[in-house]
């Protein structure tokens, strides 16, 4: 485990190996393969599949050949804090840790978001309400966050099949979304004219949308984070990637360019697009039995990656509580199931308190699902910068120099830095989906600013008090 246990003499707690090859392959799709995010995309017009494209080139597929190598060189509990510290030293491990669990605490809500979406969607005037009521959506999204952490908190095992369903019903779900598009091409023709999609067409509007793009492709790396439960992690975490980064792309690609086929840009709904999308296609097909089900697959989908990414940040506070730069408690298992029970009520507390302040200012649910995306992008973005800044050293330095595939490593190291960079900046245009641009971009600035204070002011307090800290023999 990288941790700096071992300099302060702190016995470390023992975790379970309970995780294969095809629980990392689900837990990828799962985590990845997120359709809350498509419509978000889609709504940027036909011209995002170039965006796609670019991405899974220059983004995913370097993440994935970065996250093989990391992991082979540093296969400990924690992964991207881990990687980072070994390579550019504790301050900035615990940065990239920092901004990686952040992040996925701003995520979590848009899942939950998203989730009552569609419920809402699928009720009709009955529930339509819901969508609009912040203390309604507030509060049953804050409910099935903390049922979600009591589930992880309970067993390694039980979180992994809530995580292994959430993949399968993710899959599931894209395929009849897919399927659905490909039947209404053939029988009625394309609702878009092929024109739409030469990359002239891209505007800033469009192209604000590359951040969450990259964002969405997120998510290789989460099995690693927990590398201390991984079986055999030399054997496993390749395949987990290779099998999961394929699923997810394929996903991806099918999805948005079914939902472009269904749904004008100018009607595109952020909470409810997918289902929007498939309600059209379905009253074309005549076949509206299939909503639904569909619904219902989405909705573990969801699940599925709340729990991910749930969990795969517990873990990063469970190692920055035994190094000791947060508080120590952080670093607990629980005494019967062995999971960091702590550290998992600690980001369901942070969750649901930034569920409460998303709604700050008169914000509508649309406009806070959007600006909670793009805070969880540019953090995101920070800890995969340090991610390939990682992978740069290890290619250019000696490791890389004797590596037979030290060309495939530098490319991905070069490819990855580019792009992470560019989802950063971009995540600061103000999309489509935004009603008001001055109060997300002071959200935005104000949010990151009060983060990375935070994150800077409690290393250099935890680390005066380890410096302070006589050892032990």
């Amino acid at each position: 485990m990288a941790t700096g246990a071992a300099t302060t003499n702190v016995p470390v707690p023992h975790l379970r190996r309970a995780l294969g090859v095809w629980d990392l392959t689900w837990l990828s799709v799962v985590a990845i393969a997120n359709l809350n995010v498509v419509p978000i995309i889609a709504a940027g017009g036909p011209t995002t599949m170039w965006l796609w494209l670019a991405a899974i080139l220059f983004f995913f597929v370097p993440q994935g050949i970065g996250v093989i190598e990391l992991s082979r060189q540093f296969p400990e509990e924690g992964g991207v804090y881990a990687w980072t510290k070994h390579m550019f030293g504790d301050r900035h491990g615990f940065l990239c840790g920092w901004c990686y669990w952040t992040a996925n605490m701003f995520f979590i809500p848009t899942l939950l978001f998203y989730l009552l979406g569609l419920f809402a969607y699928v009720g009709g005037p009955g529930l339509a309400h819901v969508a609009e009521n912040p203390l309604v959506f507030g509060s049953i999204t804050i409910t099935l966050l903390w049922l979600t952490a009591f589930a992880n908190i309970q067993n390694v095992g039980v979180g992994k099949w809530v995580n292994n369903i959430g993949g399968l019903g993710t899959l599931a779900a894209a395929l009849v979304l897919i399927a659905l598009g490909a039947v209404c091409v053939w029988k009625f023709g394309m609702s878009i004219p092929p024109a739409a999609f030469r990359p002239s067409q891209l505007d800033l509007n469009a192209f604000s949308t590359f951040g969450v793009v990259c964002f969405g492709l997120v998510g290789l790396e989460l099995g690693c984070v927990m590398g201390d439960e991984i079986d055999n992690p030399r054997r496993s975490v390749p395949r987990g990637v290779l099998y999961g980064g394929i699923l997810s792309a394929l996903q991806y690609v099918g999805a948005t360019l079914a939902l472009l086929l269904a749904v004008k840009q100018s009607d595109m709904k952020v909470l409810q697009g997918v289902l929007q999308g498939v309600d059209k296609m379905t009253v074309r097909l005549g076949a509206n039995w299939i909503l639904m089900p569909l619904a219902l697959l989405v909705a573990v989908s969801v699940i599925g990656a709340t729990s991910a990414w749930l969990s795969g940040s517990a873990r990063i506070l469970f190692v920055s509580g035994i190094d000791q730069y947060l508080p120590k408690v952080f670093g607990k298992l629980h005494p019967k199931h062995a999971t960091p029970y702590v550290a998992l009520c600690a980001i369901a507390a942070l969750s649901s308190c930034l569920i409460l302040m998303s709604f700050a200012g008169s914000s509508t649910v649309k406009e806070a699902y959007v600006t909670l995306i793009d805070l969880a992008v540019v953090l995101q973005m920070i800890s995969y910068s340090y991610v390939y800044l990682s992978l740069f050293r290890v290619a250019f330095g000696p490791r890389g120099a004797t590596s037979p595939h030290k060309w495939r490593i530098r490319f991905a190291a070069v490819s990855g830095i580019a792009t992470t960079a560019l989802g950063l900046v971009v995540a600061f245009i103000p999309s489509h989906q935004v009603d008001s641009v001055w109060r997300f971009e002071v959200k935005m600035l104000l949010s990151c600013v009060g983060v990375l204070g935070l994150a800077a002011g409690l290393f250099w307090y935890y680390s005066r008090r380890r410096a302070n800290v006589p050892a032990t023999v």
